[in-house]
């Protein structure tokens, strides 16, 4: 079995000793894949169990985890080979659209400029028309739009966190944006209802998970909506002597080290999506040279369409006219049509967040049958610590090392169940 990124990055992040509940609330995998996951990285990685007299198992790994996956798996290291390969092609991919762009406002002007110098060549009749020819100005300072970072306005920019980008990523950056900020939602929020589940010691109620979900009904008296949750997490519901629902998640109740409660927002808030995260100034020069772009690219048409000039270079612009209207016409309407999409995007976002946000305020009054429920579900609560000095087997140690390791405690034990037996 390949093992997760997810279940790996979690060990690392609780210390190389777990139980499937910490990991578990820790990445918000769900329960059987949590245990799938170690169980398949315990072995790749000759890690120990430690077993309590309680059954539960805590893992302990080693610290070169990593770099033992690394000697066994050579498709690991492709894997990671490949990683590092893709960053570099999509940096290249990243900056080409910036350097199409200038490449293409060249061909354009360079095109103008010849037919515009052969058109004097033949026109005998004015010098004047020579001194009053079309102007090739073609926007403000070009060392300014092309530093990369050296001036002083971009390193205050840096400074402030306004922009880290080049010109070339600010120019994809305002033709594809930065990517999906929500693209890992459903991992924060299991995350976060795991975290919510540990907190409360592993019970809680329904009114307390809603505001990390989508689309739920606090007037369904069956609580639909709490499925998912005690499937991915292995609960099930208790009812209390007055008829109220409860949830506990006893796997999530055993850690191997004592739990400290965690910050936590009080709901599941998605991001608004940004248009780019390139800074004003970067995404007005992208816009002009994008426009300048695309009025050099409909001018020379207009002078291709009448001209009588035989030179390889005018041919071959000939040929790729349509190339450079049509990357001009695409660089300005593919980023106003993502703009208009993310409005729409954004007001979708902002009535989930708004649903969700509403939820709480049922947590913050004083409703007396909801108190009854989370006093009920605290009656509940527990934590089971499976600390390592507890652990009755290892497979750190020979079993009979340990087994003589323990003898009084093995005797004491015995002991204790023939006085009972006694009595």
């Amino acid at each position: 079995m390949q093992t997760s990124p997810d279940i790996m990055a979690a060990v690392e992040a609780l210390d190389y000793r777990v139980t499937v509940g910490d990991v578990a609330a820790q990445s918000g995998l769900a329960l059987p894949l949590a245990q799938q996951g170690i169980l398949a990285l315990a072995a790749d990685t000759q890690a120990h169990m430690q077993v309590a007299e309680t059954g539960d198992v805590a893992y302990e790994f080693p610290r070169n985890f990593r770099a033992i996956l690394r000697n066994k798996y050579w498709q690991l290291r492709l894997q990671e080979t490949w990683a590092k390969v893709w960053q570099v092609l999509f940096y290249l991919i990243r900056v080409s659209f910036g350097v199409l762009l200038l490449v293409s406002i060249a061909i354009i002007f360079t095109a103008i400029f010849i037919l515009i110098s052969a058109q004097q060549q033949n026109d005998r009749d004015s010098r004047s028309s020579h001194r009053r020819g079309p102007s090739l100005w073609i926007g403000p300072n070009w060392f300014y739009w092309l530093d990369f970072g050296g001036s002083r306005r971009r390193r205050q920019q840096r400074a402030r966190g306004e922009s880290k980008l080049n010109f070339f990523e600010a120019i994809f950056s305002f033709l594809f944006g930065d990517g999906d900020p929500n693209a890992d939602l459903e991992d924060r929020r299991w995350s976060a209802i795991a975290t919510l589940i540990r907190n409360n010691r592993g019970t809680l109620t329904a009114e307390q998970v809603a505001p990390y979900l989508d689309d739920v009904d606090l007037n369904d008296s069956l609580e639909d909506f709490m499925l998912p949750v005690l499937s991915r997490f292995n609960g099930y519901p208790k009812v209390s002597p007055e008829g109220d629902l409860v949830y506990a998640f006893p796997e999530l109740q055993v850690t191997a080290e004592s739990y400290r409660p965690q910050s936590l927002p009080s709901y599941l808030r998605e991001i608004r999506r940004r248009f780019s995260v390139a800074s004003s100034d970067q995404l007005m020069i992208a816009a002009g040279l994008g426009s300048i772009n695309f009025v050099g690219a409909l001018i020379l048409g207009g002078m291709l369409s009448s001209a009588q000039v035989t030179a390889e270079f005018i041919v071959f612009v000939q040929g790729i006219y349509w190339f450079l209207w049509g990357y001009g016409a695409a660089f300005l309407g593919v980023p106003l049509v993502r703009y208009l999409w993310l409005q729409r995007q954004n007001v979708r976002i902002e009535a989930r967040n708004q649903q969700r946000q509403s939820l709480t305020h049922l947590l913050e009054g004083t409703n007396p049958n909801l108190q009854r429920k989370l006093q009920y579900a605290q009656t509940l609560s527990t934590e089971v610590v499976l600390r390592k000095d507890q652990a009755v087997y290892t497979t750190e140690t020979d079993v009979i090392d340990q087994e003589i390791a323990q003898k009084d405690q093995l005797d004491a034990e015995w002991l204790k169940r023939l006085g009972q037996g006694n009595g």
